[in-house]
């Protein structure tokens, strides 16, 4: 890198208030002083200056520009100091309050949780000025501090007006005769919906007739978000600029209005629905021989669970067991065949919250994944690879034009190399060949971790050293699915990528190509939805261990068990073995010894009694506190 040179970035500021960005593709970062970070708050998109240096220095420099906020706004609790209003912010990493004037506190009284927007903040040596965009509630209420969540990454329940009543009309119309007109009609034909048991949007249905005793008629129903969702429209430009549906412990967040998302775009069972399928004639080897796209109409017979489903395949009895069976059956053959190309199965471990009436989290379980949920999974991949396949080839025959592809590249070779040393240190090896990694090695490690008590940390460790996935005109293949082409198409309903899908799709099978002029906003789309997705993605994680974090601190002095994930100077991270939530263990509070932490054993080590805590011991522990404000849970030895 030149002496004198200018990146950009996403930065990242500690809680001392300084600030680091890596730059893109390696891992060279440059701080940041604080009194250089011209306003720049935790994960913003920044350019940074750096400084000239020497070389085995470390890079420092400063923001030259905020390219984009990662917050439209910050939650936190009103308070009073003499006659100034300041908003205390949630966020630990936001290192200043937010003065709000009088005239602008929008009935915020003092000790509510609000959300505001900075109206004006150009100078690092004075504090932000913000007024109050909504009260809340009170803190630590769940309404309140969900909707915090939701509103600092740029999601709001509420719809403009206009946009609602956009939708009610579309609702009122219902489905018009015309507009079953030139769809294939499957209304005669076994269709039904497999769904978690608190869905209320059925994206997507699967109907089944039997061809011969090897042959098979599968259709992938998809509901036809794009036939109300006109381009141009209050409704669609809403959609676009949400992005993605947010789904927090307690509740959804929609990218469409209820009045389509729950109603008219759903697929509930025995009503007329308008859909967009991918029709197969597939065998029991999951072989596909002929394959049909096009828009239809259908009336699901049964609305499933996936609990439900799974019981009757289990039982080998009950509503549509045939179907079912035969489903599954060819599903093991599709997952079979993705693993022998070069798919990557990693199974982590989501948690499930029981609530009470007032959203306190009375219990903290492991979501099961059984043969139902996955058998969906495979027809919803065979789908989305098809459709990608089918129009990757019209555009290099015919030159179609532009298509939207669900991209993941190579993993990041320096995270390859960071996941090698800390597996070596606790007894796996895995091989790389030059700079990269097979999926057959990483499937191999985890067959090798099952049932190892870090066998989920190691999975997220591996899914942290590849490449994000993120959507993109520029076809590079889907590494982690071992997917040449593969595209989003199956769920319009809560994710935007895939309604422009069905468009293009749509296009094509109407001959018509796509202007070049047009190609840059797809570009767009592609950035803008990618961006939405990570934060979608930060706000659910967020919610998660909001209550994770509240659930523990009902059990201030409970007794646990779980497994030890990290280690560093300052302690031990713990992760509890069947809730999932993970604490500190400060390495002060161990008082029955002076440990030193020993970065290349992974270890702390008491110099007394040589009692040594390594990564993936398991440990038995209280809960010693636990911090809603800053989302932290303190363990202590037991």
């Amino acid at each position: 890198m030149k002496k004198e040179s200018n990146i950009e970035g996403i930065i990242n500021i500690s809680p001392k208030g300084k600030g680091t960005v890596r730059v893109k593709g390696t891992d060279i970062s440059v701080e940041i002083e604080h009194g250089f970070l011209k306003t720049a708050c935790q994960g913003d998109s920044v350019s940074v200056f750096i400084f000239p240096h020497k070389k085995d220095e470390a890079l420092r420099g400063e923001v030259t520009k905020i390219i984009r906020r990662s917050k439209v706004g910050f939650a936190g609790v009103l308070e009073k100091e003499g006659e100034t209003y300041l908003l205390i912010p949630s966020d630990p990493k936001m290192y200043s309050n937010i003065i709000i004037p009088k005239d602008k506190l929008a009935g915020a009284k003092t000790g509510q949780k609000v959300f505001a927007l900075i109206t004006d903040w150009t100078d690092m040596q004075t504090p932000p000025i913000g007024e109050i965009n909504k009260i809340l509630g009170k803190p630590r209420e769940n309404d309140a501090e969900m909707e915090a969540i939701a509103l600092e990454k740029g999601f709001n329940a509420t719809f403009p007006k206009e946009v609602v009543k956009e939708a009610e009309k579309i609702t009122q119309n219902g489905i018009q005769e015309k507009d079953t007109k030139n769809r294939r009609d499957f209304r005669q034909t076994n269709t039904f919906t497999i769904d978690p048991v608190d869905a209320k949007d059925f994206d997507d249905a699967i109907s089944f007739s039997k061809i011969s005793d090897n042959l098979f008629e599968v259709g992938i129903h998809i509901a036809d978000v794009s036939h109300y969702l006109k381009n141009g429209s209050l409704l669609d430009k809403e959609a676009q600029k949400r992005g993605t549906s947010v789904y927090l412990v307690d509740r959804t967040i929609p990218m469409l209005p209820e009045e389509l998302s729950n109603d008219l775009c759903s697929l509930k069972p025995g009503v007329d629905r308008l859909t967009f399928s991918a029709v197969f004639l597939i065998d029991r080897n999951g072989i596909v021989h002929k394959k049909w796209f096009g828009r239809t109409v259908i009336n699901s017979n049964k609305r499933f669970s996936y609990e439900d489903a799974e019981k009757i395949i289990n039982d080998k009895k009950g509503p549509y067991f045939y179907e079912l069976k035969t489903l599954n059956q060819i599903a093991q053959k599709l997952l079979k065949k993705r693993i022998e190309k070069g798919a990557i199965i990693i199974e982590q471990d989501e948690v499930r919250f029981k609530l009470d009436e007032n959203g306190y989290p009375l219990s903290v379980s492991i979501k099961e994944r059984g043969q139902s949920n996955k058998m969906i999974e495979e027809f919803m991949l065979l789908a989305n690879r098809l459709v990608a396949e089918t129009i990757s080839d019209k555009n290099k025959q015919k030159d179609f034009g532009v298509f939207l592809y669900r991209i993941h590249d190579l993993p990041n070779k320096e995270k390859i190399d960071d996941l090698k040393y800390f597996l070596k240190k606790i007894g796996y090896k895995i091989n790389t060949q030059g700079e990269n990694i097979s999926a057959e090695e990483i499937n191999n490690l985890m067959r090798q971790l099952n049932g190892h008590p870090l066998q989920n940390t190691i999975g997220s460790m591996v899914i942290r050293s590849m490449a994000k996935a993120n959507y993109s005109t520029k076809n590079i293949g889907h590494f982690g699915l071992g997917f040449r082409y593969y595209t989003h198409f199956t769920s319009p309903i809560r994710r935007y990528p895939d309604v422009v899908v069905h468009r293009l799709l749509f296009e094509y099978l109407e001959k018509r190509k796509i202007e070049k002029k047009h190609w840059d906003l797809y570009e767009k789309i592609c950035l803008d939805s990618s961006l939405r997705e990570k934060e979608a993605s930060e706000a659910e994680r967020s919610s998660i261990k909001y209550k994770q974090v509240e659930y523990m601190s009902g059990r201030i002095g409970e007794k646990f068990e779980g497994t030890i994930t990290g280690v560093t100077e300052w302690g031990l991270f713990v992760e509890e073995d069947k809730t999932k939530c993970e604490g500190l263990i400060s390495v002060r509070n161990l008082s029955d010894d002076y440990y030193v932490f020993d970065k290349k054993g992974m270890s702390i080590l008491g110099q007394k009694k040589k009692k040594k805590y390594r990564i993936g011991d398991k440990i038995k522990f209280r809960v010693k506190d636990a911090n809603l404000n800053k989302k932290t849970i303190d363990y202590e030895i037991k």
